[in-house]
């Protein structure tokens, strides 16, 4: 370890590090030291093009670029001298030289490094007498991203995110001197799995998301942590909220889990929440055999009924439960539970599987398959032939994963099912059969634990609320369980509360609750994490 001084405070960095580096590792940069900086990003390789992180460093005749200048041992670093608020001054007019003074109308208003930075490190008015250079404005460089030319300030962290993390490389400079431009190459388009963290990356209001661009002001969001439900990655994000409206979600940094990144499918993921085909009514089967919209506790009391009396007549055995991998853990503990009160051994989980890639994409479609391997379910695969079999004849699912081509693929298989209760998000072919449809809270609108891939835990929280009754699976579970006349399920469903009891009573999750994950998540005892 190397220890150095920056501002009369002293700090440890590794061998090799540079100065930002160092006091990024060391969680002060822009947060205790202030050294502004545009092109340099702690998950891009180094390019040392936008010169506004220039530094004193003693025993240097001239200022260093902290970016790219290598901490050594006893080095004494100078943020705030006189050279350098000059330097960052004259770096700053320099970079609005050409920019467009549009802050009041700029998408990027709020959130920009230009406008902060300006308003922190520049100089209070303009001495150029030119006029400003002409580029194009509302590009569209692919089907997620629209560009506006005249506001790049050429830091390329655009152009070596495609170059270095899918490694696509659409993006690049074109032309020389002052009549460089970001673009594409001719007859391409930005276009990959995840073009839309270059929005992200950029400092500026240069590039911006079709999906989010001119929806809403960002100082009116809430921003939310979460995490990612689309696939067992458990990628960690932001949830910006407003007026119990989800308008988008960005990355939020994990270096255990994502580093800094999302992809384009799991950013767009919002949409779920609010899609018009959500399950918003409890439904159950009147005398003449049609699913009708009724009150949640009475749909409840006749699904427990049913169930009771097929347990009555033949015994447990012949009840399955098949829970989703997109139940939170506390969801799943609550399932397991009310299957063991019950005397069943049949607890299992579906889950989608579909294409992966090197970098987030993981085959396993949803967010806590490990957590449901954790917790003793088994996969869906085993049931499927006991239903075609006819050895079920009550089954209460969770989710509509069980209908996936690589499970029954139809619901012909469930029509002959005596009860069939299904708990689901949002609407589907299982409506066909069911006896009774409970309406659950999605994973936006929540509290609980993921546990992804590699068996880390992570906490989830709701950043909005259902428009009508509806409550986590684990909740409706819980009614259930008490309509059932079940032990210890009186008490309602807490998650804080479930996920301590988890803890106390599953190996793998001890000393691991809601409590105790924090926001970068930790890991559990043992895990098999799958895919």
């Amino acid at each position: 370890m190397i220890r150095f001084t920056v501002d009369g405070r002293e700090f440890d960095a590794e061998e090799g590090q540079t100065i930002l580096q160092a006091l990024d590792a060391a969680g002060v940069l822009m947060d205790g030291v202030d050294v502004p900086h545009y092109c340099w990003h702690p998950k891009l390789s180094i390019d040392g093009s936008c010169r506004l992180c220039q530094v004193e460093v003693e025993g240097f005749s001239k200022l260093q670029i902290a970016c790219d200048t290598p901490v050594t041992d006893r080095m004494v670093v100078h943020t705030t001298s006189d050279r350098v608020s000059a330097a960052r001054e004259g770096v700053m007019e320099l970079l609005l030289l050409n920019h467009p003074l549009d802050c009041a109308i700029c998408d990027q208003a709020g959130e920009c490094k230009l406008q902060d930075y300006a308003f922190a490190y520049g100089v209070a008015r303009s001495r150029t007498r030119e006029p400003k250079r002409a580029a194009k404005k509302r590009v569209d460089l692919g089907p997620t991203i629209v560009f506006d030319q005249e506001r790049c300030i050429l830091c390329r962290r655009c152009v070596r995110f495609c170059r270095e993390v899918p490694g696509t490389g659409e993006l690049s400079v074109f032309a020389r001197g002052d009549r460089s431009m970001i673009d594409v190459f001719p007859g391409a388009e930005l276009d990959n799995p995840y073009s839309m963290n270059v929005a992200d990356l950029c400092p500026v209001g240069a590039l911006t998301t079709r999906d989010f661009r001119f929806k809403a002001r960002v100082w009116n969001l809430e921003d939310v942590p979460s995490v990612c439900s689309g696939c067992s990655n458990g990628c960690n994000l932001y949830m910006g909220v407003a007026s119990n409206r989800i308008y988008r979600h960005v990355p939020r940094r994990n270096d255990a889990v994502n580093d800094t990144w999302l992809c384009d499918a799991g950013r767009l993921s919002y949409a779920e929440v609010g899609a018009a085909h959500r399950l918003d009514q409890a439904l159950a089967r009147d005398a003449e055999g049609m699913l009708v919209a009724r009150p949640y506790r009475e749909v409840i009391d006749a699904a427990a009924a049913r169930l009771r009396r097929v347990v009555d007549v033949k015994g447990p055995g012949v009840v399955a439960g098949v829970a989703s991998a997109r139940g939170t853990n506390e969801d799943l503990f609550t399932f397991k539970r009310m299957l063991d009160a019950l005397g069943t051994e049949g607890a299992y989980v579906a889950l989608r599987r579909g294409e992966s890639d090197e970098l987030l994409v993981k085959e396993e479609k949803a967010p806590n398959a490990a957590g449901a391997r954790a917790l003793g379910f088994a996969e869906a695969e085993q049931v499927v032939e006991r239903i075609r079999g006819g050895a079920v004849d009550a089954l209460v699912v969770v989710g509509s994963e069980l209908l996936d081509p690589g499970l029954l693929g139809s619901v012909d298989a469930l029509a002959d099912l005596d009860t069939l209760i299904v708990i689901d998000t949002h609407k589907s072919d299982l409506e066909l059969v069911a006896h009774a449809m409970l309406p659950e809270r999605h994973a936006a609108e929540q509290r609980g634990t993921f546990t992804n891939h590699s068996g880390r835990v992570q906490a989830i929280a709701p950043g909005v609320e259902p428009g009508w009754e509806a409550y986590e699976a684990g909740a409706v579970l819980a009614h259930l369980a008490s309509a059932l006349g079940l032990a210890s399920f009186e008490g309602g469903y807490d998650p804080v509360g479930v996920s301590k009891s988890m803890a106390r009573s599953v190996a793998a999750f001890e000393g691991i609750d809601l409590s105790t994950v924090g926001e970068q998540g930790i890991a559990l005892r043992s895990a098999d994490g799958g895919g």
